[in-house]
């Protein structure tokens, strides 16, 4: 019987997941099905209940986008290491009655980073603005490539020196480079790649980020994808020699390739789907 997956959320219209996987399933030669399912604010345990107990097929896998990732990660019987550092789970397996919670945003953004963008990690100098849940998410994934230091920047600092100190106890042999501020501790720090985990693209404000900020051949990363966000265009306007500007449209895709491998053992590849979905 076909294998079932889905993906939940509110909203969950505008998911590409269905897409993104159904573009896997067919390049893998993989028989699954794949459907987008809104829950209900307060009744996403009882859409996965709803989602097990259909009878069309094993239930196999679903992934969990906003504003349901937290609640996943308490639902879950078992959590990855990755899950535990994010706080959040996206990825939920079903297996022999347990639910294996995982998070696969680090990974996918640290696989767009370095695979499809050719940026090596190891050594750089990172900067990641925001402290919320998109930029918990990365941190442990980010810090395992070893980067010379990662710095969280935040508006308010205390929350983004919260994050680090409990990822500090989490993970404490990652995080010796691991610091927190605010705008204002960036002084004229450089820094070799830039990436935006703020709402800010959503609600085109504009972050107080120095043009120092950029250094030669920097790496400006916005998380989100589908438009030129105003992160993207203070990146380019300081016309800083060598510097590429990159929306997350990849790190989508990459979370949902690292998703599908947890569901199915077969890592697909991820260009064709980037193009399909740009063009």
């Amino acid at each position: 019987m076909t294998d079932r997956y889905a993906v939940f959320g509110n909203p969950v219209g505008h998911s590409k997941s269905p897409r993104i996987h159904a573009l896997f399933a067919k390049q893998t030669g993989q028989d699954i099905s794949y459907q987008a399912i809104l829950a209900e604010k307060d009744g996403f345990a009882a859409a996965i209940s709803s989602f097990l107990a259909a009878g069309e097929g094993p239930a196999r896998g679903a992934n969990v986008t906003v504003p349901f990732k937290e609640e996943a990660f308490r639902l879950a019987t078992r959590r990855t290491a990755r899950a535990e550092a994010a706080g959040a789970v996206n990825t939920l397996s079903f297996e022999a009655g347990a639910m294996i919670g995982d998070n696969t945003d680090g990974a996918g953004l640290v696989r767009d980073i370095k695979d499809n963008l050719g940026t090596p990690l190891a050594g750089r100098r990172v900067l990641l603005l925001g402290a919320g849940g998109a930029a918990r998410g990365v941190i442990l994934p980010l810090l395992q490539e070893q980067p010379s230091s990662l710095l969280v920047v935040n508006r308010t600092a205390s929350k983004a020196e919260q994050l680090v100190t409990e990822l500090s106890r989490l993970a404490s042999e990652y995080t010796p480079g691991l610091q927190a501020g605010d705008y204002a501790s960036l002084n004229q720090q450089s820094f070799d790649i830039v990436i935006n985990a703020t709402s800010a693209g959503l609600d085109n404000s504009v972050l107080p980020i120095p043009s120092a900020t950029f250094a030669p051949d920097c790496l400006a990363y916005d998380m989100v994808y589908g438009r030129e966000t105003p992160f993207m265009a203070q990146a380019r306007a300081t016309g800083q020699a060598g510097l590429r500007v990159a929306d997350g449209l990849g790190m989508l895709v990459e979370q949902a390739a690292e998703a599908f491998f947890l569901g199915r053992g077969i890592r697909p590849q991820t260009a064709p789907v980037m193009a399909t979905l740009r063009g």
